[in-house]
């Protein structure tokens, strides 16, 4: 069976992320394995549907799409002017991240999922390792993370989501899943208007159904330098705990809305 991925990038207001995530991602990638990437906007005020329809635009009438990669805003440098032929759409949603990647999903062709923050750079290769993982009979999962950061609790938070645990885990290290499986959860819980990924990852661990590929997915500490380290992971941790309590998708809004 031929594995393709449709990668699914939930965005609002990611103009200084976009761009370099697509040409990243469209770097380390081998045009085989990739069915699409799909970008889906909740309502950007800022440049990243410009951004994005720029990628789109590249493409359009041509019997093969390509895409002349700008090697500058890139950490792993591709072979000057590298044509890459990948299809790239933009979609319009309600604003909710479950919401944008469940219509992603919902459009994809590929039958693997790789769901994407905006400001997450997966490793070299990363198509390859998913499909590996997935013919290893393996339906869902995620990378460990780092953080670009020197701070050292986000340095050993990095370093701990190698292990499998259920605590360990979150929508920055992104998700993939066969479209299969995908389908017979039922997707993201759209009453979540955050923490729908760890929803998600509930599910997949009680199903015995998740790894962790042993390379390093790269994301900004972008909310931490913003509220300070010990005040934001104060608040993760609280909203944490109070799920496990049983609170609602609303009162875990309502507490991020409040301190976040």
């Amino acid at each position: 069976m031929k594995h393709q991925i449709s990668i699914i990038i939930p965005i609002l207001n990611e103009g200084p992320y976009i761009g370099k995530l697509l040409e990243h991602l469209l770097a380390n990638s081998s045009v085989k394995n990739i069915s699409e990437i799909i970008v889906v906007d909740g309502g950007s005020i800022d440049e990243s549907q410009d951004i994005v329809q720029s990628f789109v635009n590249f493409n359009k009438g041509r019997k093969e799409a390509y895409h002349y990669i700008d090697t500058t805003v890139l950490e792993t440098k591709p072979t000057p002017k590298q044509a890459i032929k990948t299809q790239i759409k933009l979609l319009n949603s309600e604003k909710g991240r479950a919401k944008q990647m469940n219509l992603g999903a919902k459009t994809s062709t590929g039958n693997i999922l790789y769901f994407l923050h905006a400001d997450s750079l997966p490793p070299k290769h990363f198509d390859r390792l998913i499909i590996n993982e997935v013919k290893n009979k393996n339906q869902a999962g995620c990378f460990r993370m780092q953080f670009d950061s020197k701070h050292w609790w986000l340095r050993l938070a990095s370093w701990l989501t190698k292990f499998s645990w259920r605590a360990c885990r979150g929508g920055d290290q992104s998700q993939f899943i066969t479209k299969k499986l995908f389908d017979n959860i039922g997707g993201y819980d759209e009453s979540y208007t955050i923490y729908e990924d760890n929803i998600l990852i509930n599910t997949l661990f009680s199903r015995k159904q998740f790894v962790v590929i042993n390379k390093k997915i790269r994301t900004s500490a972008r909310l931490y330098k913003k509220h300070g380290i010990w005040k934001l992971q104060y608040h993760y941790w609280s909203i944490y705990v109070k799920s496990w309590f049983g609170a609602t998708a609303d009162e875990l809004f309502a507490y991020y809305k409040k301190y976040i």
